[in-house]
């Protein structure tokens, strides 16, 4: 949670904030990707990819 909480002000110090939905999003795809590997999920993942 650290990580989280000084890359947000970081962000927010050098008026970043525009690339906040970006890393949000980068960071729930990796997530999903990485949740589903042993899932019945993954063969629908991967066809997005």
């Amino acid at each position: 949670m650290r990580v989280i909480i000084d890359l947000i002000k970081y962000l927010s110090m050098n008026k970043k904030l525009w690339l906040l939905p970006a890393i949000l999003t980068i960071i729930i795809l990796g997530g999903l990707i990485v949740l589903s590997q042993g899932s019945v999920v993954a063969p629908f993942l991967y066809t997005l990819f």
